[in-house]
C-alpha cells in the first residue's frame, strides 16, 4: 500500500481547528526527512481503510516523539483513528481542479465540468484554506456570469444529499441578509405551516454578521438535525428550521462560508449559488427570496436588487 518506512504511530493531542485537517509531526521525524516535508505541506494520511488530506505543522518540542504523528480533532474524527493506531503518510497527488481556479483568477469563464471538479475536491477535503480563499476571491467582484452561477449551483447540489417529499408544492424562503435583527424566519415558518404547506426551512450560520438565522434559532432549540430527523419533524409538524450544514445538503457551501466569514466577503455569484443549492437540495419547489435594499444592506440600490432578482429567477 504505502512505503513501509512512512509508518507512524498516532498520538491524540486534542487540538481544535474547526473543520480544518491538520497533521503534526516532529521536526526530526524520519518521514519528514526522507520525503522532504516542510511546514504547511499538504500530505495524505491513510489508515488501512480510509484517507484524508491535511496540512502539516512541524513540532520542535517533546509533545511528539519522532515516530509519532498527531492530528487535529477534525482530522482524527474523519479518519476515526484511535491512539497508537498505525498511520501511513504519503505525498499528495496533484489536484487537477486547481488549474480551473487559476484560470478563474485570470478571469476565464469556466464550464460545468470545471465547477463540478472544483466542488468535488472541496467536499473531499483536498483544498486547503489557502486554496478555498483563492477560489472565493477569484469569483468575487462580479466575475461570474449567469451561466457560471448556474453551473456552480448545480455542482453544489450534486455534491451532497437531496431530500424528497413526494409533494407537488414544497416551499421555502430566504433573506440575503446584511441587516441586523431581521429574524422573520420563525414567524414565516409558523404561519406557512399552519396553513398546511410543507416548509423544510434550511438556514445558514453567519457570514458577514455576528449571527445568522441558524445561530439565532439555536438559542431556543437544536438546529443541528440529521436528514432522518428533519424528515421526522417535517412529517409531524409540516415544517422545520434547521442549519443546512448539518444535513449534508450542499456541503461545499458550508466549507466556503467559513472562509467567506473570515474574509468578510459574500460575493453575489456565490451568494446566489449558495441560496439556490441549499433550497433545491432540501427539496423545495417554490422559494421566496427577500432582498433588502438600502445604504447598509448588501444591495445598495433598487436597480442592483432588480438585476440580481432576475438572476435568481
Amino acid at each position: 500500500m504505502e512505503n513501509q518506512s512512512n509508518i507512524l504511530k498516532y498520538k491524540h493531542l486534542g487540538i481544535y481547528t474547526q473543520n480544518e485537517n491538520v497533521v503534526y509531526m516532529h521536526e526530526n521525524c524520519h518521514v519528514c526527512a526522507s520525503e522532504g516535508f516542510e511546514a504547511l505541506t499538504r500530505i495524505r494520511i491513510s489508515t488501512a481503510t480510509d484517507s484524508i488530506v491535511a496540512s502539516l505543522n512541524v513540532i520542535s518540542s517533546n509533545l511528539l516523539l519522532t515516530d509519532e504523528i498527531g492530528l487535529s480533532d477534525a482530522a482524527a474524527k474523519k479518519l476515526n483513528v484511535s491512539p497508537n493506531e498505525t498511520l501511513y503518510v504519503s505525498h499528495l497527488e496533484p489536484i487537477k481542479s486547481l488549474s480551473h481556479v487559476r484560470a478563474k483568477i485570470y478571469n476565464q469563464k469556466l464550464d460545468y465540468l470545471a465547477y463540478n471538479e472544483i466542488i468535488t475536491d472541496i467536499v473531499q477535503g483536498n483544498y486547503s484554506n489557502i486554496d478555498l480563499t483563492a477560489f472565493i476571491t477569484a469569483c468575487a467582484g462580479n466575475r461570474m456570469d449567469l451561466d457560471e452561477i448556474t453551473y456552480l449551483t448545480k455542482a453544489m447540489i450534486a455534491s451532497g444529499m437531496q431530500l424528497h417529499w413526494n409533494k407537488e408544492i414544497v416551499v421555502d424562503k430566504h433573506c440575503i441578509g446584511g441587516l441586523p435583527g431581521n429574524r422573520t424566519t420563525p414567524l414565516v415558518v409558523a404561519i406557512v405551516t399552519a396553513f398546511g404547506l410543507t416548509m423544510p426551512k434550511t438556514s445558514s450560520r453567519a457570514i458577514t454578521s455576528p449571527a445568522g438565522t441558524a445561530d439565532t434559532m439555536e438559542v431556543f432549540t437544536n438546529v443541528t438535525l440529521s436528514p432522518e430527523k428533519i424528515k421526522e419533524v417535517v412529517h409531524k409538524e409540516g415544517g422545520c428550521i434547521v442549519w443546512g450544514g448539518t444535513a449534508q445538503l450542499s456541503p461545499a457551501d458550508d466549507l466556503l462560508i467559513k472562509i467567506e466569514k473570515a474574509l468578510d466577503i459574500d460575493s453575489e455569484g456565490q451568494l446566489i449559488a449558495s441560496v439556490l443549492s441549499k433550497k433545491a437540495a432540501a427539496g423545495s419547489t417554490h422559494v421566496v427570496i427577500d432582498i433588502p435594499v438600502g445604504e447598509t444592506a448588501k444591495m445598495r440600490s433598487t436597480k442592483m436588487a432588480q438585476t440580481k432578482s432576475i438572476w435568481v429567477v
